[in-house]
Order: C-alpha cells, then structure tokens, then sequence
C-alpha cells in the first residue's frame, strides 16, 4: 500500500529554518514526482515546490524561491523540503503528495488535483 509520512514540523522563529520529510513507501521514489503543498487557515491548498524521483528536476512557487530547497534521497526513499528565512506567512499545515512520472503534466504541477495520493501533514508554525 502506497504511502506518505511527513515529519519535521513545529514553531519556530521568524528568520528560522525547519527541515521536512516526507518518508514514501508501498512504491519507489525514482517512478514519481512528489509535490510539496501546504494550506494556512481559512486558505485553499496552494502547491510550494516539486521534485521529480528520478533525476532531481525540481522547481518552486515565487513565494519560497530562494528560501526553499526540495531534495530527495532514493536510498532512503525520502524527500526533504529545507526552509529557510522562513517568515509568519509560512505558517500552514505542508503536506506531501504523489503522482506517477508517466502521467505528471508539468505545467500543472501546483494544482493538488494532478497528484494521486497524499501524507497527513505537518504543522509549521512561524512566530515569535
């Protein structure tokens, strides 16, 4: 059965960094693309970042470029999403979702309906 662990949420400090996991099994990382989405109260799931299994390939919304970085550990069969200078409007539940690299269509990567399956979230919390 496929699945999706994050970890790694919490509070921490405007200008602080977080490190999230998203730990996959039940399929292997080199066959999907994993999404990075999060969602803050009272606002639609919006897409963050993506990262195909396979080779790297990897892009980011405007929001968290130059502050986010995806990664991804086959051996393991984990992505990481590193945040950096994070700021109070990071604050959201982020979750990690799955889609197979023989359907992805690129161009719709940030839509949350594009992805099969998905992790239960973790909170980050971004305050003094």
């Amino acid at each position: 059965q496929a699945q999706l662990v994050e970890s790694g949420g919490g509070l921490v400090q405007p200008g602080g960094s977080l490190r999230l996991s998203c730990a996959a099994s039940g399929f292997t990382l080199d066959r999907y693309v994993i999404g990075w989405f999060r969602q803050a109260p009272g606002k639609e799931r919006e897409g963050v970042s993506y990262i195909v299994g396979s080779d790297g390939r990897a892009d980011y919304q405007d929001f968290v470029k130059g502050r986010f970085t995806v990664s991804r550990d086959n051996a393991k069969n984990t992505v990481y999403l590193q945040m950096d200078s994070l700021k109070p409007e990071d604050t959201a539940v982020y979750y990690c979702a799955a889609r197979s690299i023989t359907t992805w269509v690129l161009r719709l990567w940030m839509l949350s309906d594009e992805y099969d399956f998905w992790g239960q979230g973790t909170q980050v919390t971004v305050s003094s």
